[in-house]
């Protein structure tokens, strides 16, 4: 098999989500109820496993993903790195976040709404200081929200 680019299928509670993979790492994922029984994608095994801590994370056995990632560069990669520091269950503001990787709150917050691996890159663990912040994955604030629960991190 090559080395990508490669995506997989995968059933989780907001409906089908696609991994993709290119060049060994995976490099997104988005999902959309439209693909309900789409066909499942080429796979690889770095997909396969992707997938199957996927499905962890969502029955609660998983609190930390190890794959490859396409951290991205530059202000970027700084913030997903950070976001990924964060650990399952915890939050962590837009201003912690700016002040561990040094630059402006806004910044961060749009690097936030950048991260191609919501989940896998936990964006959702990132909020305002008093004020919940958006979440820019399918479902916005509510799936950031239901995330945040199935953590433990929100108890509402």
């Amino acid at each position: 098999m090559s080395d990508g680019p490669h995506r997989a299928v995968v059933e989780g509670p907001f409906g089908p989500m696609t991994l993709h993979e290119a060049g060994g790492v995976l490099v997104k994922l988005t999902w959309d109820k439209s693909l309900a029984g789409a066909d499942p994608g080429d796979g690889s095994a770095l997909l396969a496993e992707a997938g199957a801590q996927m499905r962890a994370y969502f029955d609660g056995r998983l609190r930390v993903f190890d794959l490859p990632l396409d951290w991205g560069q530059g202000l970027h990669r700084d913030v997903r790195r950070a976001m990924a520091a964060i650990p399952y269950g915890q939050t962590r503001s837009y201003g912690e976040i700016a002040k561990a990787v040094g630059a402006p709150a806004q910044a961060v917050g749009q690097a936030c709404g950048a991260n191609p691996l919501p989940i896998v890159i936990p964006c959702h663990r990132v909020t305002g200081s008093g004020w919940f912040g958006g979440f820019s994955a399918p479902g916005g604030v509510e799936t950031k929200a239901a995330l945040l629960r199935l953590e433990g991190a929100l108890l509402l």
